[in-house]
């Protein structure tokens, strides 16, 4: 998955109402675009180096959008609306063993009344829906944690995906960890001990996990390494 356009670096300064973010460039201070909802929990702290991209359309009323923040030497990806591109870019050139080769992938399918899952992948004698977590928690040095705050959404697709089971689809949750100092992955019980327990019994039921972290480039981002998960 490459980005629109070059990685321009900067320093963070703060993020106010949740989509604005101050960012120092050289000796100017801009307002750049945060695409994440989340907490950031751990990732916004005053003098952080980040890397952003400028955009091209002249209409947008930010020109810049946050896409990268260094923790203590090490980038992590904040662009949640990346997070199904770089999974997309991962299918199409079969980089996810656990899907095999020669599948058609369809995104955003619509499942129910009220759910879309990320993707659909279908061949002969198999159907999967994934669904796709972006992953940027780690409160301990090589663990990644999801969530970051509690999450009704995450809730509302593990029961919707056991619905999908009970139809015949083998279902998978997909946990894109854009870090690139982790090698183990956990669910972060204390923040959402709803969340928790529900992904522990779905598990049981044929939920399958995948968690893979990610490679940083001035080009993009892509999937890199499979990561260990522990699930209560």
């Amino acid at each position: 998955m490459n980005f629109e356009n070059n990685l321009i670096s900067g320093v963070f300064i703060k993020r106010y109402k949740r989509f604005f973010v101050d960012v120092k460039i050289n000796n100017e201070t801009v307002v750049a675009h945060c695409p994440n909802t989340g907490s950031m929990l751990g990732l916004l702290r005053e003098g952080n180096k980040v890397w952003l991209t400028k955009t091209n359309n002249p209409k947008r009323k930010l020109k810049y959008t946050l896409q990268i923040i260094e923790v203590n030497g090490s980038k992590v990806g904040v662009n949640t609306h990346l997070t199904n591109k770089i999974v997309l870019d991962a299918l199409q050139n079969n980089n996810i063993k656990e899907f095999g080769k020669n599948f058609e992938i369809k995104p955003e399918v619509k499942f129910g009344e009220n759910t879309r899952f990320d993707f659909l992948i279908t061949k002969k004698n198999y159907k999967a829906f994934i669904e796709v977590k972006n992953v940027t928690l780690s409160r301990n040095s090589g663990i990644a944690e999801f969530p970051d705050a509690i999450t009704s959404r995450g809730t509302k697709h593990i029961n919707e995906l056991l619905k999908a089971s009970r139809k015949g689809y083998k279902i998978f949750i997909v946990y894109v960890i854009q870090r690139d100092d982790c090698k183990n992955f956990v669910i972060a019980d204390d923040i959402d001990t709803k969340y928790s327990n529900l992904l522990s019994k779905a598990v049981k039921k044929k939920l399958n996990i995948i968690c893979y972290d990610c490679k940083f480039s001035l080009k993009g981002i892509k999937l890199n390494n499979k990561i260990k998960y522990k699930i209560k």
